[in-house]
């Protein structure tokens, strides 16, 4: 009996689990990572150079988690993330392989008044200055996470628009479309997707009346074009709770809800990391 006990505790020890949620990855999505480790410290993860951090993982022992975003442009081919963690004061490595592979978003023709497409001097300036402040937020990771149980929605109107369509604005290729679309008539109740803490609640050139919420551990998703705020920055704000109006403030060609998603900085397909959130968290 007690050389099974022995043997039990021993297993127990070096007991090493992952869990990862795909191992071929859509650009612009999101990949989960858990593992399951007594005894370990400072557990990280490294893709192509991007170091990321680990969690805990809420109401388990010995159990962590980290967010894996996959960047829109990222090459598509083969890569591996490597584990590394302390244990007894040596340092460990683990290496998962995944790939990348082309999510095959669509285009689409956007025309705009001409003042939203080429800009002026003063124009460029804001934009550049509201980008840089914005990316420093987003930059920023957490150590608290705020959300509590499963993400909702914003609304729960039809998507007029797909994340990651190329946009053609005039007909020049500018960008992809770094959000999800919602059909919303001005005045449209929308609401926050998860607790957290806003971090932004201003006007900005290209989103109009703009919210963006802290969720912790590096995750935040965004309100745009909104006609009304019901938050400002600093305010804490729990799932459900109706933090604005929609509206057809900023760069837009009608009224709509524009809704991101950014993991450690990295802007990801809303909806794909909510369902991959909603499936582990």
């Amino acid at each position: 009996m007690k050389k099974i006990l022995l043997l039990l505790f021993i297993i127990n020890q070096f007991l090493f689990a992952i869990e990862v949620s795909s191992k071929k990855v859509e650009n612009a999505n999101t990949i989960f990572l858990k593992i399951v480790k007594k005894n370990i410290k400072n557990p990280k993860l490294t893709l192509d150079k991007h170091n990321i951090n680990f969690f805990a993982f809420p109401n388990e022992k010995n159990s962590y988690y980290a967010l894996i975003p996959i960047s829109y442009y990222k090459k598509l081919k083969k890569y591996k993330i490597i584990i590394s963690y302390i244990e007894d004061r040596k340092k460990v490595f683990k290496g998962i392989p995944i790939e990348v592979i082309d999510g095959n978003y669509k285009s689409e023709v956007i025309n705009v008044d001409s003042s939203k497409v080429i800009l002026s001097k003063k124009n460029k300036q804001r934009v550049s200055k509201e980008y840089e402040e914005a990316m420093k937020i987003y930059k920023t990771t957490t150590p608290k996470l705020y959300i509590k149980d499963k993400f909702i929605y914003p609304l729960e109107t039809k998507i007029t628009s797909d994340f990651g369509k190329k946009r053609v604005y005039n007909g020049s290729l500018k960008s992809y479309h770094s959000g999800t679309d919602y059909r919303a008539k001005v005045g449209t109740k929308i609401k926050a997707i998860n607790n957290g803490k806003v971090v932004i609640a201003k006007h900005r050139f290209y989103a109009g009346n703009s919210i963006v919420i802290d969720h912790g551990n590096g995750i935040y998703s965004g309100y745009y074009h909104l006609s009304k705020m019901n938050y400002k920055k600093g305010d804490y704000i729990k799932k459900g709770e109706i933090l604005g109006l929609s509206g057809n403030t900023g760069r837009v060609t009608g009224p709509h809800l524009h809704f991101s998603f950014r993991i450690h900085g990295i802007q990801v397909d809303p909806l794909q990391a909510i369902s991959l959130l909603n499936n582990y968290l």
